[in-house]
């Protein structure tokens, strides 16, 4: 089989690029090892910035993304049990949007097969070869039957543990890797959100997180150890230290409900460059890992195939491979930006076990700084709604 763009992993990232050629008239084929009913229903982080949902919008794909999706135009600051907004639309004019990463996928998968798009699912023992010639080859196995596709340019967007990164020859690429010493329990209840908003908590406990997948379910988090038991989790004692981290405000209530979901997500920032081997095109979490603090895995997969689409563009438009060429440092630029803020707001927010009691006067001060001051705010503000696409 033949196609120009071959895309492995149809997450956000795989099938956002597969679109998105389309639209410019480029032929794609998306290889994924999962069944579609397992990537549909993978449950991810769901805050899009503002950028993105437009960008989802002009794309032909936002139906759904304009109806069900919640705007939010701040988040509020929680810690020694009192409350601070950070107002996105009074500091930036703009708002960020909570519409599950599994909604958007499906959205996708829905837009590429009505237009004839070929997306080959549980395809397995993908490999990819060829990398540093003009023909690139995936091969893999699908019902059984081995296939093999060529390509003109591979786009690796399949995740952190995928094959397209290893595939690149040793002392090529330099990987930078922080993990935290922490981790995040995270539910997801049938109980409707106590704020519009994200109520981010700085506790002595730990972190704590009020997020919401629908104005019917709650999505909280807790923070807890790498290592966590959930054995040693049960029900009663999430709500009672949620609401212990949560507290504060008259009036204050957390909604409580039937659990629907657990799990315990590790916490890493994790960079590899340059994005770009051969003809082999790194994007999403293959490339880069955030904490999710700063609510922005999704959206720096989206950057990363947005620039992708439009130097692809260019290449078969005839107008040069510079685009192609820049891809990689026109990427990492944003993304240590992005990396940045969400290191910070993971600083800032989390109990570390090492903290020494200046550590943590030093915290809320700054966060006493952060909500105190414009300047200060608008510079939180301007991150979490996105910055600039380049």
């Amino acid at each position: 089989m033949r196609t120009q763009v071959g895309i492995v992993g149809a997450g956000p990232a795989g099938l956002l690029l597969s679109h998105l050629l389309h639209l410019a008239g480029i032929e794609s084929v998306v290889i994924e090892a999962r069944s579609r009913a397992y990537v549909e229903e993978r449950i991810r982080a769901g805050v899009l910035e503002d950028w993105v949902a437009r960008l989802l919008v002009d794309a032909g794909v936002g139906d759904r993304l304009r109806r069900e999706g919640l705007v939010h135009h701040g988040i509020e600051l929680k810690f020694e049990g009192r409350g601070h907004r950070i107002d996105f639309a009074d500091l930036t004019g703009k708002s960020v949007t909570v519409y599950g990463q599994h909604e958007v996928v499906r959205d996708l998968i829905k837009a590429r097969l009505a237009a004839g798009g070929r997306i080959v699912f549980e395809a397995s023992d993908a490999a990819v070869h060829d990398l540093d010639t003009d023909r690139p080859r995936i091969t893999y196995t699908a019902g059984g039957v081995s296939d093999e596709l060529v390509c003109d340019v591979i786009a690796g967007c399949d995740g952190f543990h995928g094959i397209c990164r290893p595939a690149i020859p040793g002392g090529v690429i330099r990987l930078y890797d922080r993990v935290y010493p922490f981790a995040w329990l995270g539910i997801l209840a049938k109980a409707p959100p106590a704020t519009e908003e994200l109520i981010y908590a700085n506790h002595p406990n730990g972190f704590a997180l009020l997020s919401m997948r629908s104005p019917e379910v709650s999505r909280l988090y807790l923070q807890c150890a790498p290592d966590e038991d959930l054995a040693l989790w049960p029900d009663e004692r999430i709500w009672e230290e949620l609401h212990r981290r949560l507290a504060g405000g008259e009036g204050w209530r957390l909604n409580e409900g039937p659990l629907i979901q657990r799990g315990v997500t590790a916490m890493r920032s994790f960079v590899a460059e340059p994005m770009r081997y051969g003809r082999l095109f790194l994007a999403g979490d293959s490339a880069h890992i955030v904490p999710p603090t700063g609510a922005k895995g999704m959206n720096l997969a989206v950057a990363d195939v947005a620039v992708l689409a439009r130097a692809l563009e260019a290449f078969y438009g005839g107008r040069g491979g510079d685009a192609l060429d820049a891809y990689s440092d026109t990427c990492l630029r944003r993304i240590w930006k992005v990396q940045r803020f969400s290191w910070w707001m993971t600083q800032m927010l989390h109990r570390f076990d090492d903290a020494s009691p200046f550590d943590e006067r030093r915290q809320i001060a700054e966060l006493d700084y952060v909500t105190g001051s414009r300047a200060a705010a608008t510079t939180l503000a301007e991150n979490y709604v996105g910055l600039p696409l380049e």
